[in-house]
């Protein structure tokens, strides 16, 4: 008994979710010492579902495996590629399957509003009744936390990461650029060598909002608010973060190939909520800018940067995207002073 409170004690420890995530198969594994234990999470689409791999530990891993954070969704299995993963989370309850002299334990992981992923265990022993509850009291365990951090991490009327979160995920990001440039340069002279991956940051404000909530009242622009982060969700990838600093002010924070690749996104984003039909409200557009996250930047710079870009889409009409690497090329605007360390937000 011992042993699973420590095991508790850790897991509800940690505020990173990645953390979590490893922490939770590392106690699976040494309570009930199967041959593996690994989260599956179901992202992407309706119709084009994925599994990404959260942690996965084998009985001899020192370390967990997992795939990356910013994954391309094509690299990832088909979602019907293993269907008792899908069944188990459709039922949402403990499947137990034997395959070849082993046992597949697969349980569900809900949160408050759905199904999201599996743990999967696999064992050369059967478990037992108790062994098992002993799982779901872990998992009931790591889903409360994981809803205290949603409740400390999300803005309570999009369900979007709230501002306070930015800054650590910039921090990642940024913890990421110089190692990715060192590889670039011992590799310089590889002709075959892939594109070397850039990390954009965009600002969204939605055109004349101050009049919807003037015009129809504020839930009706809350509902435009709520309407508008679906849209979002809709419009970038599964691994993308996205976020509402408050009012209708939203960011992104996006890793592509090129930039060009992340004009394209916004670009959609910008389209996609041209031509929805907001109830009671009708038309709305937004305005958008966006700029790289450069090695060394503190946020306040980058998203300063980013939205000098939207400030001049506000100027020349609205409803549009700009690029801030862009307009400085092109000499419309000046390349903004650098921040210090010191935040503005």
């Amino acid at each position: 008994m011992s042993q699973v409170v420590d095991h508790l004690a850790e897991l509800t420890g940690f505020r990173d979710r990645d953390v979590m995530d490893v922490t939770l198969v590392m106690a699976l594994r040494d309570l009930l010492e199967p041959e593996s234990v690994a989260i599956y999470r179901c992202v992407g689409e309706p119709g084009e579902e994925r599994w990404l791999t959260r942690a996965h530990l084998r009985a001899g891993d020192a370390v967990a495996s997992a795939d990356p954070l910013w994954a391309k969704p094509t690299a990832l299995p088909l979602a019907t590629a293993h269907p008792l993963r899908l069944e188990a989370m459709r039922s949402r309850a403990v499947t137990q399957v034997a395959q070849g002299g082993q046992w597949l334990y697969l349980f569900p992981i809900a949160t408050e509003r759905d199904v999201i992923g599996v743990i999967e265990i696999l064992s050369t022993r059967r478990l037992g009744t108790g062994a098992q509850r002993m799982v779901s009291s872990v998992l009931r365990i790591y889903h409360n936390f994981q809803g205290l951090l949603d409740y400390s991490e999300r803005d309570t009327l999009t369900g979007l990461l709230n501002r306070k979160t930015f800054d650590e995920s910039f921090l990642k990001v940024l913890s990421d650029i110089p190692s990715r440039h060192e590889v670039r340069h011992e590799a310089e002279d590889r002709r075959h060598e892939t594109a070397t991956p850039h990390y954009v940051l965009g600002v969204i404000d939605i055109d004349h909002f101050k009049s919807v909530n003037d015009r129809f009242g504020h839930l009706i622009g809350d509902e435009v608010l709520l309407l508008l982060s679906r849209l979002m969700r809709g419009s970038f990838r599964f691994h993308d973060l996205l976020y509402r600093f408050g009012g209708e002010e939203f960011v992104v924070l996006i890793r592509c190939d090129e930039e060009i690749h992340a004009g394209e996104a916004f670009e959609r984003l910008r389209v996609n909520t041209e031509r929805y039909v907001f109830p009671q409200v009708g038309r709305i557009t937004v305005s958008i800018g966006f700029t790289e996250v450069r090695a060394g930047d503190a946020p306040a710079a980058a998203f300063e940067r980013a939205d000098k870009a939207v400030y001049h889409a506000k100027a020349h009409g609205r409803n549009q995207v700009h690029n801030y690497a862009a307009l400085v090329a092109s000499g419309v605007i000046q390349e903004a002073a650098q921040l210090s360390d010191v935040e503005l937000f």
